[in-house]
């Protein structure tokens, strides 16, 4: 089961990145715009965790980002060194045509999928994510009594 859902990715990785290509973004900078806008004003870190990069990684993301015009950066209310990263207008336009893009690749996925197969598959995926852990060393620690059986033939 492990290997369809790692499939299944690879080929949505593989459209995504062309369609966002055609659009001036990475993947990679698709989800921290799309975190930007569901998020107040996340921490690097927080984008770096969600993104699947290490924070010096995003880091360069976010300067090129701001440097495009997507995203500005202020000073925390707080003060300090902290900075609060937030959309501008014309990243907030981008990612909207980034999501047509996108919806366009997810109706032809799920083309052939009723409705409630499509609720059912999302309910499943959900529970699958929540199910393992952030840190997967914790998974060697588990009793081999409590793993699943290895996929059958």
């Amino acid at each position: 089961m492990s290997y369809l859902v790692f499939r299944l990715e690879r080929r949505i990785r593989a459209c995504l990145d062309e369609a966002l290509a055609r659009h001036g973004l990475t993947t990679t900078e698709y989800m921290a715009l799309s975190e930007l806008r569901l998020r107040d004003a996340p921490s690097s870190a927080d984008l770096a965790r969600i993104a699947f990069v290490t924070p010096q990684a995003m880091n360069l993301v976010i300067r090129d980002l701001e440097q495009r015009g997507l995203i500005r950066r202020d000073p925390h209310p707080r003060g300090g060194r902290a900075l609060r990263t937030r959309l501008t207008p014309k990243g907030l336009n981008t990612l909207r045509r980034c999501d047509r893009s996108l919806d366009s690749i997810e109706a032809v996925m799920l083309a052939d999928i009723d409705e409630t197969d499509r609720t059912t598959l999302a309910e499943t995926l959900t529970l699958c994510a929540r199910a393992l852990p952030h840190d997967t060393r914790t998974l060697a620690s588990v009793p081999r009594s409590q793993k699943p059986p290895p996929p059958g033939p």
